[in-house]
């Protein structure tokens, strides 16, 4: 790393963290420019998944992050998570995508809902990376509507029997460890209908139909699974049989804070970028124009900061209560997930916004492949529509602010 791009990062990086944060950014940074870095633009262009930076990662003990050090994982909680997903997001949002649906909305999950058999049987491998996670909700009649769950799960002895299609499943085809939802009586609707299990791929039954071609997030992959008589032990339900919905809603409330500071991370890309390539062009440095560019996107990218931090933290006590068994009353759950919808929506806004100005700053290279911000640009349109659109989070933070009704969370 250059020295000036070093400078570069101290100047936009201006927030100062705890030590063993610090600590474990810094390894995490040099990690990805010294590893990662130099791979990501051959595999977005061959639209191959990063089998051997997935390994790196593993090994590195980057996919148990928040996960406690008795399930083998790093004990760095949710704002530790959300500090490697910035400084990731900052390299490549393919690979933040990865590790987030593995980590985010797969192991954190089973951690937090999870008995102690489930967690010491699936916890170790995920945390280690020999197990790739995935979570399946989104269907093709179920999108933003994700109560509106049409697979089936249907009992027979000691096991259920899993059937129905999922759609835009991130690690969806390579994941040996899902987290899918299934309807358990849909006249009971989302809350007492729906049912999360730990489905283990060696359990049968379950088939990718389709991997997707997509305009980003080239080098990861998103999958339609289908679940055919896929047979589930019972012990396999994760949480109360019937309250999945729950699961579902508090895993997207740790996913949403988690995205937004790697949105934090794609917006201090973008201005790092600005700020190099208009050093570089000191006749460049002289124009108002381009002056006011690179001072706004430091502005919102340093509120961004201070709204994604502030989510990861209170996230982080609410995950810590939950996984303790805490009984959580319902007003207050409602409110994180509103300031969860507030960082996704603000911050995945401000990184589209930040590279968007950055591609007006730098002009017809940052538009060409090789460059870097070209890609930043096909990645950062989907993190205002994955884990709930940005239109879905203005209605939950306007609803509940208008105190309108809304199916109670028991």
């Amino acid at each position: 790393m250059s020295s000036n791009v070093s400078k570069i990062q101290e100047l936009v990086y201006d927030y100062k963290l705890p030590p063993k944060y610090e600590l474990f950014r810094n390894a995490l940074r040099e990690f990805l420019a010294t590893e990662i870095a130099g791979t990501v633009e051959y595999y977005d262009k061959e639209e191959k998944f990063p089998e051997e930076n997935v390994r790196k990662f593993a090994e590195r003990g980057y996919f148990g992050i928040p996960v406690p050090t008795e399930y083998e994982g790093a004990d760095l909680g949710e704002f530790g998570y959300g500090i490697a997903v910035q400084e990731i997001g900052k390299v490549c949002s393919s690979h933040g995508t990865i590790i987030g649906a593995h980590t985010g909305l797969c192991e954190v999950p089973i951690y937090l809902f999870g008995n102690d058999w489930q967690r010491k049987t699936y916890l170790p491998d995920l945390a280690l990376g020999r197990k790739l996670g995935a979570f399946a909700l989104t269907e093709p009649g179920a999108g933003s509507d994700a109560a509106n769950v049409a697979t089936t799960a249907t009992k027979s002895g000691d096991h259920f029997v899993l059937n129905g299609t999922k759609q835009f499943i991130s690690n969806g085809d390579r994941a040996q460890t899902i987290l899918v939802f299934a309807s358990n009586d849909r006249s009971l609707g989302a809350y007492g209908g729906i049912t999360a299990f730990i489905v283990d791929r060696s359990f049968g039954g379950v088939r990718t139909s389709k991997v997707e071609k997509k305009m980003g997030l080239r080098a990861s992959t998103t999958a339609q699974i289908v679940f055919e008589d896929c047979k589930v032990p019972k012990e396999n339900i994760l949480g109360t049989f019937g309250a999945g919905f729950l699961v579902a809603l508090t895993a997207l409330d740790g996913g949403r804070a988690s995205l937004s500071a790697g949105a934090v991370g794609g917006a201090e890309m973008a201005l790092e970028m600005m700020i190099e390539w208009t050093q570089n062009h000191k006749q460049k440095a002289e124009k108002q124009s381009i002056q006011w560019m690179i001072a706004d996107t430091a502005i919102e990218a340093h509120a961004a900061r201070k709204v994604s931090y502030d989510s990861l933290e209170e996230v982080g006590v609410y995950f810590d209560r939950l996984a303790l068994g805490e009984k959580i009353p319902r007003q207050e759950r409602e409110m994180i997930s509103r300031h969860t919808a507030m960082a996704k929506a603000y911050c995945s806004e401000v990184a589209s916004r930040s590279i968007e100005k950055a591609m007006q700053v730098i002009g017809m290279e940052g538009f060409t492949e090789g460059f870097g911000l070209e890609r930043g640009y096909r990645d950062s349109v989907i993190a205002e529509i994955y884990e709930g659109t940005n239109d879905i989070q203005r209605l939950v933070i306007a609803r509940e602010l208008l105190g309108l009704e809304r199916n109670p969370r028991n």
